[in-house]
């Protein structure tokens, strides 16, 4: 029996990506592979948010289907499956109106789904996959679960996202912030595994405890160094760490540092890009309708994100670029 390759891009270096990748794979396997009887193959590709064209028409497989799950859309003729849950979904008008084509009509309402109310991109495959196809979803509730946790930011408090004594939290830090290997993420070894295992032996893995040790001593320094750089003021925490180059840390770290901030607006950089990073304290007093909306303000610089929480992109060369935009939304969110 000849082959069919599906290749599923998810959001690299981020929990809810890779678990969107699983539970996509799970459904594809469980509703469509099963359905008509073809010998399906999955690769998987990372993407991440960066300056410039997100994707490349040669990375879509001419004749398979191709899935992006928890990134943003692409107008590909090529594209099969769509899964989203970002306000920044939509990098044109075009890109919004070709989807909007396509529900409009009928020909990609059970291919292509934008839910921006869903706490994660996980749980609104979940939904679509149990009520549009059938699936039974049960096995999969520890996932769901925690992707809700970790993107949504629903940790009980600062103490516990720093401390990180559940197993969710241990494989978002090596997910999110290990080093690739050979020029690939770390995260796709990731996405089998959570398709069939239970978090803990998840992390049980022999190739994730050797990434857990250094990660775990780096998470610890990275706390001291925000100790020294972040400085709260007005409500708005704020902290430079282009010097010191990192794939990732941990968002909460200001906020355990400073609980009385509202906001975090923090400049670091990795191998690719510079950041800007921009969040609301998710156990800030502070109601609904007084916050700002994080997306909104960083889709004015070409970025974008949710509501409480986005980023910005910038060139590895524009640390001024990306210390000016951090300098006008902090005057904007202390105003």
């Amino acid at each position: 029996m000849a082959h069919v390759n599906c290749r599923v891009f998810y959001h690299d270096k981020c929990f809810d990506g890779a678990c969107s990748a699983a539970i996509f794979r799970r459904f594809h396997s469980e509703c469509i592979q099963a359905a008509d009887g073809s010998d399906w193959r999955y690769s998987y590709q990372g993407l991440v948010h960066r300056a410039g064209s997100l994707f490349e028409e040669s990375w879509f497989d001419a004749r398979g289907e191709n899935a992006i799950v928890d990134f943003k859309y692409s107008a590909s003729p090529r594209l099969t499956w769509w899964f989203d849950h970002h306000l920044s979904a939509f990098m044109t008008e075009k890109d919004e109106a070709t989807f909007q084509r396509g529900q409009t009509d009928g020909t990609e309402t059970l291919r292509q789904f934008f839910d921006p109310t869903y706490t994660s991109c996980t749980s609104l495959i979940a939904h679509v996959a149990s009520t549009k196809f059938g699936m039974d979803v049960a096995p999969l509730a520890e996932l769901i679960h925690w992707a809700d946790i970790v993107d949504g930011a629903k940790y009980e408090s600062a103490k516990a996202a720093v401390e990180m004594a559940e197993p969710a939290m241990k494989l978002t830090m090596v997910i999110e912030s290990a080093p690739d290997e050979d020029g690939e993420s770390v995260s796709k070894k990731f996405i089998p595994l959570l398709t069939r295992m239970p978090l803990q032996q998840v992390l049980e893995q022999p190739f994730v405890q050797e990434l857990l040790g250094p990660l775990m001593e780096r998470h610890f320094a990275m706390l001291e160094l925000m100790r020294e750089r972040a400085v709260c003021e007005r409500g708005v925490i704020s902290f430079d760490i282009t010097d010191r180059p990192t794939e990732g840390y941990n968002k909460f770290i200001p906020y355990y540092l400073f609980p009385e901030g509202t906001y975090n607006v923090g400049l670091s950089k990795s191998s690719f890009r510079t950041k800007v990073s921009v969040g609301t304290n998710p156990w800030t007093k502070k109601g609904a309708g007084e916050l700002a909306n994080i997306a909104a303000i960083c889709e004015r610089f070409g970025g974008g994100g949710h509501a409480r929480v986005g980023a910005i992109s910038f060139p590895v060369d524009k640390e001024e670029e990306a210390r000016a935009a951090v300098r006008e939304i902090v005057g904007e969110l202390q105003g």
